[in-house]
C-alpha cells in the first residue's frame, strides 16, 4: 500500500496486534507475511522478536520458506545473520531447479540488507553457469548486475557471457551495453584473447549508438572503457566535442560528471592511447576528498624508517593521491632521506614507492582482486614510475606493532636486495 495516514494508522494498529499475539503464530508463511507488513520503521524491538520467532520455527522451514526468509527481513529493513546464514544453506542444498526468478530476489534482497555471503553467491553463480543456455541473456545480465552490486566476482559465469557476447551481439542495446561495460570495469574481470574480442565488440556495439544516446550515458560507457584499459576512438571523440562536455558540466549531476571527466583526461594522458595525447581537457576543480587518517601505518613507518624517510599525503599529477611515498635506490635495498633523494638528478637512480591503505570496499568480494578504480589507480602509478604497496587498512587495525613493522618490512624492500642500512632497523629490535 502507498504511505498515507490510513495506512500509518493501520500499520500502527498491526504493530501492536503483532507484539501481543507474535508467540501464538503458527504458520512460517503467515509469519514471513507479518514480516513485510510491519514495515521498515517498526519498532527495533519488534523486528527482533520477529526473528526470535523465526528462529525457534527454523527447524520447520520448507525450501519455500527459506527462500522467502531473506525477502521478509529485507521488508522490514533487519539483517539477522543467523537466520539468513540458515536459509542460504537451504537454498544452495536444493537449488537445482529453482526459477531465476527467485534467485534475482533473493539477490536484491542480499544488497538492501547489505548481507555478503560467499558460498551463497557462489552456488547461485555456480548454479546459473551450469544452467547458462536455459537463461535469456538479459535475465543472466540482471544477475551479473546483482552481484556487481554485491562486489561478488565469479570468473566463470562473467567468462560465459563474455563469449555470448561475442557471438549473439544482436541482443545488445543501448541500456545493455552501459550495464555491461559497468559491470566489467567494475569488477575488473579481463584476461586472455577473450577479452579482446569482448571490449572491441562492446566498442562496436556503442558505437553504432552514438546517434542516440545521451550526453551521460556516453560518459558512463567510456568512463567503463577507460578503467579496463580500452580507448574506442569514435565515442571517445565525440565525447571530446565541445557541445557534450559543455552539457556534462551543466548538469546536475556536474560533480560526478566532472569526476568521471576527469578519469578520462587521466587515462589519454598515461595509457597507451596516442591518438588522444594531445587532448586537454579544461574542467573545474572538485573539492579535495576527503583524507582519511591512517595513523597507524605512519607510526609503523616511523619505527621502521625513522622521520624524514617518507611523505605523507602526497597529491600526483592527474588527480591522483597516495597515502605515503617512499623513495628508495634503484634495487629497493636502501631507504633514501627525503633530502639525499630530491638531489639526486637521475630518476633511474631512485625507485619511488606508493603505499595505498585501501578499504575492502576497493576489493572484489573474496578481498583478493582488486576492483576498477584500484586497478586502473595501481596502472596509472606505475607509469608514473612508482611501486605500489596495498595496505589492508582492516589486516593493519588488527596487527600488533612488531608484526605490522614487519610485514611492512617485507613489503618495502625487495626480496632479491635485503635491507643493508640498519639504521633504519634501530627502532625494531
Amino acid at each position: 500500500m502507498e504511505p498515507c495516514k490510513n495506512v500509518d494508522v493501520l500499520r500502527s494498529g498491526l504493530r501492536i496486534l503483532v507484539d501481543q499475539q507474535i508467540w501464538k503464530i503458527e504458520r512460517v508463511f503467515t509469519l514471513q507475511a507479518v514480516m513485510k507488513s510491519i514495515g521498515k520503521d517498526a519498532p527495533i524491538s519488534l523486528k527482533k522478536k520477529l526473528e526470535m520467532k523465526a528462529l525457534r520455527e527454523l527447524h520447520r522451514f520448507s525450501v519455500l520458506n527459506s527462500q522467502r526468509m531473506f525477502e521478509a527481513l529485507a521488508a522490514m529493513d533487519h539483517r539477522s545473520d543467523v537466520l539468513l546464514d540458515e536459509c542460504s544453506k537451504m537454498v544452495i542444498g536444493n537449488i537445482n531447479g529453482c526459477p531465476l526468478k527467485i534467485l534475482i530476489n533473493i539477490l536484491q534482497s542480499c544488497r538492501d540488507l547489505r548481507y555478503r555471503n560467499l558460498y551463497l553467491f557462489k552456488g547461485i553463480a555456480d548454479y546459473v553457469a551450469t544452467t547458462f543456455d536455459v537463461w535469456k541473456l538479459r535475465q543472466v545480465l540482471f544477475v551479473l548486475i546483482l552481484f556487481e552490486n554485491l562486489a561478488f566476482r565469479h570468473t566463470d559465469l562473467m567468462d560465459l557471457f563474455m563469449k555470448k557476447v561475442v557471438d549473439e551481439r544482436g541482443f545488445l542495446n543501448m541500456k545493455s551495453i552501459v550495464s555491461i561495460l559497468h559491470v566489467y570495469a567494475s569488477l575488473n574481470h579481463l584476461h586472455g584473447g577473450p577479452a579482446r574480442e569482448f571490449l572491441d565488440a562492446m566498442g562496436a556495439a556503442l558505437t553504432g549508438y552514438l546517434h542516440h544516446i545521451s550526453s551521460e550515458n556516453l560518459l558512463n560507457a567510456v568512463c567503463s572503457f577507460c578503467l579496463m584499459n580500452h580507448f574506442p576512438l569514435a565515442p571517445i571523440n565525440q565525447l571530446l566535442q565541445k557541445d557534450i562536455i559543455d552539457d556534462l558540466l551543466m548538469s546536475d549531476k556536474k560533480e560526478r560528471n566532472v569526476y568521471k571527466l576527469q578519469i578520462l583526461a587521466a587515462c589519454l594522458k598515461l595509457d597507451d592511447v596516442p591518438c588522444h595525447k594531445a587532448v586537454d581537457l579544461v574542467l573545474p576543480s572538485l573539492p579535495p576528498a576527503p583524507l582519511y587518517p591512517n595513523a597507524k601505518v605512519a607510526e609503523v613507518l616511523s619505527s621502521l624508517l625513522g622521520e624524514g624517510y617518507f611523505l605523507e599525503n602526497v597529491q600526483l599529477p592527474h588527480n591522483h593521491h597516495i597515502d605515503f611515498e617512499i623513495r628508495m635506490d634503484s634495487n629497493r635495498s636502501e631507504v633514501l632521506p627525503l633530502s639525499d633523494a630530491n638531489v639526486v638528478t637521475s630518476a633511474t637512480d631512485i625507485q619511488r614507492v606508493a603505499v595505498l591503505c585501501v578499504p575492502r570496499s576497493t576489493y572484489c568480494l573474496d578481498l583478493t582482486h582488486p576492483r576498477g578504480f584500484l586497478a586502473m589507480k595501481m596502472r596509472h602509478l606505475k607509469v608514473m614510475g612508482f611501486h605500489v604497496i596495498l595496505v589492508n587498512n582492516w589486516e593493519m587495525e588488527k596487527l600488533e606493532m612488531k608484526e605490522a613493522v614487519t610485514f611492512l618490512k617485507s613489503q618495502i624492500y625487495s626480496t632479491e636486495n635485503p635491507p643493508t642500512a640498519d639504521v633504519n632497523f634501530q627502532s625494531t629490535c
